[in-house]
Protein backbone atom coordinates (compact mmCIF):
# COMPACT_ATOMS: atom_id res chain seq x y z
CA UNK A 1 0.00 0.00 0.00
CA UNK A 2 1.64 3.24 -1.14
CA UNK A 3 0.72 6.43 0.68
CA UNK A 4 2.13 9.84 -0.18
CA UNK A 5 4.02 11.43 2.72
CA UNK A 6 1.90 14.60 2.67
CA UNK A 7 -1.37 12.70 3.23
CA UNK A 8 -2.62 13.27 6.77
CA UNK A 9 -3.64 10.47 9.12
CA UNK A 10 -7.28 11.55 8.85
CA UNK A 11 -7.08 11.44 5.05
CA UNK A 12 -5.54 7.99 5.14
CA UNK A 13 -8.41 6.81 7.35
CA UNK A 14 -11.08 8.54 5.21
CA UNK A 15 -9.81 7.11 1.93
CA UNK A 16 -8.52 3.78 3.28
CA UNK A 17 -10.78 1.67 1.05
CA UNK A 18 -9.41 3.45 -2.01
CA UNK A 19 -5.81 3.27 -0.88
CA UNK A 20 -5.88 -0.50 -0.44
CA UNK A 21 -6.98 -0.91 -4.07
CA UNK A 22 -3.90 -1.74 -6.14
CA UNK A 23 -5.32 0.33 -9.02
CA UNK A 24 -5.63 3.41 -6.81
CA UNK A 25 -3.24 3.42 -3.85
CA UNK A 26 -1.92 6.55 -2.23
CA UNK A 27 -0.70 7.97 -5.54
CA UNK A 28 -4.12 7.53 -7.14
CA UNK A 29 -5.90 9.05 -4.17
CA UNK A 30 -3.57 12.03 -4.38
CA UNK A 31 -4.63 12.42 -8.04
CA UNK A 32 -8.27 12.51 -6.98
CA UNK A 33 -7.51 15.08 -4.29
CA UNK A 34 -5.80 17.30 -6.87
CA UNK A 35 -8.47 16.90 -9.56
CA UNK A 36 -10.92 19.57 -10.71
CA UNK A 37 -14.30 18.37 -11.98
CA UNK A 38 -17.29 20.41 -13.16
CA UNK A 39 -20.78 18.92 -12.83
CA UNK A 40 -23.39 20.47 -15.11
CA UNK A 41 -26.71 20.34 -13.28
CA UNK A 42 -27.51 19.63 -9.63
CA UNK A 43 -30.58 17.60 -10.51
CA UNK A 44 -31.36 13.89 -10.81
CA UNK A 45 -28.01 12.85 -12.25
CA UNK A 46 -25.96 15.58 -10.63
CA UNK A 47 -27.18 14.73 -7.13
CA UNK A 48 -25.65 11.23 -6.75
CA UNK A 49 -22.76 12.18 -9.00
CA UNK A 50 -21.76 15.10 -6.76
CA UNK A 51 -22.16 13.02 -3.61
CA UNK A 52 -19.91 10.21 -4.80
CA UNK A 53 -17.27 12.57 -6.19
CA UNK A 54 -17.17 14.46 -2.90
CA UNK A 55 -16.94 11.22 -0.93
CA UNK A 56 -14.07 10.13 -3.21
CA UNK A 57 -12.13 13.26 -2.29
CA UNK A 58 -12.14 15.19 -5.57
CA UNK A 59 -10.15 18.32 -4.69
CA UNK A 60 -12.31 20.88 -6.48
CA UNK A 61 -15.93 20.25 -7.42
CA UNK A 62 -17.69 22.83 -9.53
CA UNK A 63 -21.45 22.77 -9.96
CA UNK A 64 -23.45 24.93 -12.34
CA UNK A 65 -27.23 25.26 -12.17
CA UNK A 66 -29.58 28.25 -12.24
CA UNK A 67 -32.62 26.45 -10.81
CA UNK A 68 -34.17 26.36 -7.34
CA UNK A 69 -35.21 23.26 -5.42
CA UNK A 70 -38.83 22.31 -6.07
CA UNK A 71 -40.89 19.77 -4.16
CA UNK A 72 -41.19 17.65 -7.32
CA UNK A 73 -37.38 17.35 -7.45
CA UNK A 74 -37.11 15.41 -4.20
CA UNK A 75 -38.34 12.13 -5.71
CA UNK A 76 -34.94 11.68 -7.40
CA UNK A 77 -32.60 14.60 -6.55
CA UNK A 78 -31.34 13.07 -3.33
CA UNK A 79 -28.77 15.76 -2.56
CA UNK A 80 -31.60 18.15 -1.64
CA UNK A 81 -33.86 18.01 1.43
CA UNK A 82 -37.46 19.09 2.05
CA UNK A 83 -36.17 22.07 4.01
CA UNK A 84 -34.22 23.15 0.89
CA UNK A 85 -37.34 23.79 -1.21
CA UNK A 86 -37.05 27.30 -2.65
CA UNK A 87 -33.26 27.41 -2.18
CA UNK A 88 -30.86 27.68 -5.12
CA UNK A 89 -29.82 24.15 -6.06
CA UNK A 90 -26.13 25.04 -6.07
CA UNK A 91 -26.36 26.32 -2.49
CA UNK A 92 -28.30 23.25 -1.36
CA UNK A 93 -25.66 21.08 -3.02
CA UNK A 94 -22.85 23.05 -1.39
CA UNK A 95 -24.38 22.45 2.05
CA UNK A 96 -24.79 18.74 1.45
CA UNK A 97 -21.27 18.27 0.07
CA UNK A 98 -19.72 20.10 3.02
CA UNK A 99 -21.41 17.61 5.32
CA UNK A 100 -20.15 14.65 3.29
CA UNK A 101 -16.56 15.84 2.96
CA UNK A 102 -15.48 19.27 4.26
CA UNK A 103 -12.07 18.86 2.61
CA UNK A 104 -13.56 19.23 -0.87
CA UNK A 105 -13.54 22.74 -2.32
CA UNK A 106 -16.98 23.37 -3.82
CA UNK A 107 -17.28 26.14 -6.40
CA UNK A 108 -20.84 27.11 -7.26
CA UNK A 109 -21.93 28.73 -10.50
CA UNK A 110 -25.53 29.95 -10.00
CA UNK A 111 -26.08 30.51 -13.71
CA UNK A 112 -27.36 28.83 -16.83
CA UNK A 113 -24.60 27.52 -19.07
CA UNK A 114 -24.62 29.47 -22.34
CA UNK A 115 -22.39 30.31 -25.27
CA UNK A 116 -21.35 33.49 -23.49
CA UNK A 117 -19.98 31.80 -20.36
CA UNK A 118 -19.24 28.18 -21.33
CA UNK A 119 -15.57 28.59 -22.26
CA UNK A 120 -14.77 30.73 -19.24
CA UNK A 121 -16.40 28.32 -16.78
CA UNK A 122 -15.19 25.06 -18.31
CA UNK A 123 -11.60 26.23 -18.70
CA UNK A 124 -11.02 25.97 -14.93
CA UNK A 125 -11.70 22.22 -14.86
CA UNK A 126 -10.07 19.05 -16.18
CA UNK A 127 -13.16 16.89 -16.58
CA UNK A 128 -16.79 17.82 -17.18
CA UNK A 129 -19.69 15.58 -16.15
CA UNK A 130 -22.92 16.55 -17.89
CA UNK A 131 -26.21 15.78 -16.18
CA UNK A 132 -28.30 18.33 -18.06
CA UNK A 133 -31.80 17.49 -19.25
CA UNK A 134 -31.95 18.97 -22.75
CA UNK A 135 -30.10 18.58 -26.03
CA UNK A 136 -29.28 22.27 -26.41
CA UNK A 137 -27.17 22.19 -23.25
CA UNK A 138 -25.67 18.79 -24.11
CA UNK A 139 -24.55 20.09 -27.50
CA UNK A 140 -23.16 23.24 -25.91
CA UNK A 141 -21.15 21.25 -23.36
CA UNK A 142 -19.96 18.79 -26.01
CA UNK A 143 -18.74 21.54 -28.34
CA UNK A 144 -17.03 23.51 -25.56
CA UNK A 145 -15.26 20.40 -24.25
CA UNK A 146 -14.00 19.63 -27.76
CA UNK A 147 -12.67 23.16 -28.26
CA UNK A 148 -11.03 23.28 -24.83
CA UNK A 149 -9.69 19.71 -24.83
CA UNK A 150 -11.72 18.57 -21.82
CA UNK A 151 -12.88 15.01 -21.12
CA UNK A 152 -16.68 14.81 -21.04
CA UNK A 153 -18.69 12.13 -19.24
CA UNK A 154 -22.32 12.50 -20.29
CA UNK A 155 -25.45 10.64 -19.19
CA UNK A 156 -29.19 10.93 -19.77
CA UNK A 157 -32.31 9.35 -18.29
CA UNK A 158 -36.01 9.20 -19.18
CA UNK A 159 -38.83 7.01 -17.92
CA UNK A 160 -37.06 3.68 -17.17
CA UNK A 161 -34.09 4.07 -19.54
CA UNK A 162 -30.64 5.57 -19.21
CA UNK A 163 -27.50 5.93 -21.29
CA UNK A 164 -23.93 7.01 -20.68
CA UNK A 165 -20.73 7.58 -22.64
CA UNK A 166 -17.40 9.39 -22.38
CA UNK A 167 -16.30 11.80 -25.11
CA UNK A 168 -12.67 12.65 -25.89
CA UNK A 169 -12.98 13.72 -29.53
CA UNK A 170 -10.10 16.20 -29.16
CA UNK A 171 -7.76 13.19 -29.03
CA UNK A 172 -8.46 12.40 -32.68
CA UNK A 173 -9.07 9.11 -34.44
CA UNK A 174 -11.21 6.60 -32.60
CA UNK A 175 -12.68 9.18 -30.25
CA UNK A 176 -16.13 10.41 -31.36
CA UNK A 177 -18.15 13.21 -29.79
CA UNK A 178 -21.83 13.53 -28.91
CA UNK A 179 -22.67 14.98 -32.32
CA UNK A 180 -21.19 11.89 -33.97
CA UNK A 181 -23.96 9.98 -32.20
CA UNK A 182 -26.68 12.63 -32.57
CA UNK A 183 -25.79 14.89 -35.54
CA UNK A 184 -29.22 16.53 -35.35
CA UNK A 185 -31.16 17.25 -32.20
CA UNK A 186 -34.20 14.96 -31.83
CA UNK A 187 -37.60 16.64 -31.77
CA UNK A 188 -39.36 17.36 -28.50
CA UNK A 189 -41.97 14.78 -29.46
CA UNK A 190 -39.26 12.12 -29.86
CA UNK A 191 -37.50 13.03 -26.62
CA UNK A 192 -39.94 14.60 -24.14
CA UNK A 193 -38.77 16.04 -20.84
CA UNK A 194 -38.92 14.14 -17.56
CA UNK A 195 -41.71 16.50 -16.49
CA UNK A 196 -43.74 15.40 -19.52
CA UNK A 197 -42.89 11.70 -19.65
CA UNK A 198 -41.80 10.90 -16.09
CA UNK A 199 -38.69 9.19 -14.73
CA UNK A 200 -38.07 6.49 -12.15
CA UNK A 201 -36.31 8.22 -9.27
CA UNK A 202 -33.88 5.39 -8.51
CA UNK A 203 -32.77 5.35 -12.16
CA UNK A 204 -31.07 8.71 -11.58
CA UNK A 205 -29.02 7.07 -8.82
CA UNK A 206 -27.94 4.23 -11.12
CA UNK A 207 -26.74 6.49 -13.94
CA UNK A 208 -25.34 9.18 -11.65
CA UNK A 209 -23.24 6.59 -9.82
CA UNK A 210 -22.05 5.24 -13.17
CA UNK A 211 -21.01 8.74 -14.18
CA UNK A 212 -19.02 9.12 -10.97
CA UNK A 213 -17.29 5.80 -11.66
CA UNK A 214 -16.30 6.87 -15.18
CA UNK A 215 -15.03 10.25 -13.94
CA UNK A 216 -12.86 8.52 -11.33
CA UNK A 217 -11.54 6.06 -13.92
CA UNK A 218 -10.53 8.91 -16.23
CA UNK A 219 -8.70 10.76 -13.45
CA UNK A 220 -6.92 7.61 -12.30
CA UNK A 221 -6.22 6.34 -15.82
CA UNK A 222 -7.55 2.87 -15.01
CA UNK A 223 -9.90 0.42 -16.67
CA UNK A 224 -11.50 0.71 -20.08
CA UNK A 225 -12.84 4.10 -21.05
CA UNK A 226 -16.36 4.48 -22.41
CA UNK A 227 -15.00 6.65 -25.23
CA UNK A 228 -16.42 5.23 -28.45
CA UNK A 229 -19.08 3.22 -26.63
CA UNK A 230 -22.62 4.01 -25.49
CA UNK A 231 -23.89 1.95 -22.58
CA UNK A 232 -27.68 1.74 -22.35
CA UNK A 233 -29.63 0.56 -19.31
CA UNK A 234 -33.20 -0.71 -19.40
CA UNK A 235 -34.38 -0.70 -15.79
CA UNK A 236 -37.63 -2.56 -16.52
CA UNK A 237 -35.78 -5.42 -18.22
CA UNK A 238 -32.83 -5.24 -15.82
CA UNK A 239 -30.50 -5.26 -18.84
CA UNK A 240 -27.43 -3.39 -20.02
CA UNK A 241 -26.64 -3.08 -23.74
CA UNK A 242 -23.70 -1.51 -25.54
CA UNK A 243 -23.42 0.26 -28.87
CA UNK A 244 -20.26 1.32 -30.68
CA UNK A 245 -20.10 5.03 -31.59
CA UNK A 246 -18.23 5.71 -34.83
CA UNK A 247 -16.38 8.99 -35.36
CA UNK A 248 -18.09 10.71 -38.27
CA UNK A 249 -16.00 12.47 -40.90
CA UNK A 250 -18.93 14.85 -41.47
CA UNK A 251 -19.54 15.56 -37.77
CA UNK A 252 -20.36 19.27 -37.34
CA UNK A 253 -18.12 19.44 -34.27
CA UNK A 254 -15.16 17.07 -34.63
CA UNK A 255 -15.36 16.08 -38.32
CA UNK A 256 -12.67 16.82 -40.90
CA UNK A 257 -14.60 19.80 -42.22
Amino acid sequence: MSVLPDMTEMQIRRYARHIVLAEVGGVGQAKLMAAKVLVVGAGGLGAPLLQYLAAAGIGTLGVIDDDKVDLSNLQRQVIHRTSDVGMAKVESARRALAEINPEVRVVVHPARLAEANASQILSDYEIVADGSDNFATRYLVNDACYRLGKILVSAAILRFDGQISTYKAFRGAGHPCLRCLFPVSPSEEAVPSCAQAGVLGALAGTLGAMQATEVLKEILGIGRSLSGRLVMYDALAGRFDEMIIVKRADCPTCGKA
